[in-house]
């Protein structure tokens, strides 16, 4: 069922914004593109930050704002939780008041239960006695995220909420979000510029160019169609969902089952047996042969079949070929001597090969 309907143009000088869209019940939706794509300015109209010339915006039936109509709620009256790059905290109240601020705005306290269990869940718990100016980055953004979602929202903005961090906070902040996004009972839009962060957090992605929608559909198709413009960015690569069958303690691998077969993956904390895993594999670590290889060190060889093959267009001398394994598809850049020399084309049968060491999650 789709809950939020987008119908906007809007311009800004000599930018203009023309798009459409529906978010359904829940799920990540990331909005990727270029710098002045126009990302955060259909966030901000989404929250009613900034009005479109003209245009629709309605949720669940509701109309948040509509030009032919002059309809134009207030942001505070549509249940939108946002965080953007900065955290923008009180800094005279503790974590603790932030906290309590978030949940005023739901019109009710949290209960201590509801606040506890969002704290834990974002790794805030320990700071709640402690002052704005006392906590790092990373810890900043992760109560900003707390204090929005104890405002219980309807819709779950955020604007590259780890942009401004350091690799550290980063880090922090996208391992509390891969498991709280996953669980989250609602639509969240998320605007990043990192094609890595995008394909460990998203369902859905969609890429805006030049203030318009160019690509737009579930994760692991749009990274992976060399024909659209995430396949042939810097880093682009594939989205494999699967699910911890074994850990290999003596090597420091976890055997990972997917619906397409098996790889090994650096083993950590966060991947015993049984827990269902986010991989992304980079198109240039991914190799192809036409008989399946014996006596090498690569571990991770799965049997696919060829489905397009695209020219990189930036460079002349690679292409991008996409191969299915299973239901699962995977980008492979390689040189144009190699496509020739293979003979890669619709249909072929070929081996994928990924080293474990260049698997990402």
């Amino acid at each position: 069922m789709t809950q939020l309907e987008v119908r906007l143009s809007h311009r800004r000088g000599e930018f203009a914004l023309e798009v459409a869209f529906g978010l359904s019940e829940r799920g990540v939706t990331t909005l990727s593109g270029p710098s002045g794509s126009g990302k955060t300015t259909l966030l901000r109209c989404i929250a009613g930050l900034e009005r479109a010339r003209a245009g629709e915006i309605s949720w669940n039936g509701e109309t948040w704002m509509d030009t032919a109509r002059d309809i134009d709620l207030p942001t505070h009256l549509r249940g939108i939780g946002y965080v953007t790059q900065e955290a923008h905290l009180f800094p005279h109240l503790t974590v603790r008041g932030n906290l309590e601020y978030g949940a005023q705005r739901a019109g009710s306290r949290a209960g201590a239960m509801e606040s506890g269990r969002v704290a834990t869940d974002l790794g805030i718990a320990p700071l709640l006695g402690r002052r704005v100016h006392d906590l790092s980055g990373g810890e900043r953004q992760r109560v900003a995220i707390a204090r929005a979602l104890l405002g219980r929202p309807q819709l779950l903005l955020l604007d590259e909420p780890v942009s401004a961090l350091d690799e550290v906070g980063t880090s922090e902040v996208q391992d509390v979000l891969e498991h709280v996004l996953a669980t989250l009972p609602i639509p969240c839009l998320y605007v990043s510029h990192d094609l890595r962060e995008a394909a460990r957090l998203s369902d859905r992605m969609i890429w805006l160019d030049a203030g318009r929608i160019v690509a737009d559909g579930p994760a692991r198709e749009v990274m992976s169609d060399p024909r659209l413009p995430f396949a042939q960015a810097e880093g682009a690569g594939s989205v494999i969902d699967g699910r911890v069958e074994s850990v290999d303690a003596d090597h420091g691998l976890a055997r990972v089952g997917f619906d397409g077969g098996e790889l090994w993956i650096a083993a950590s904390p966060a991947t015993p047996p049984g827990r269902p895993v986010r991989i992304c594999i980079h198109a240039r670590d991914v190799s192809l042969a036409l008989r399946r290889p014996e006596m090498i060190s690569v571990l991770n060889v799965l049997e696919g079949r060829v489905l397009d093959v695209a020219e990189a267009r930036d460079s002349p001398s690679q292409a991008l070929v996409r191969v299915q394994a299973g239901r699962c598809l995977l980008l492979s850049r390689v040189t144009r001597r190699s496509v020739a020399e293979l003979g890669l084309a619709t249909g072929l049968p070929v081996w994928a090969l990924v080293k474990s060491a260049a698997i990402v999650r």
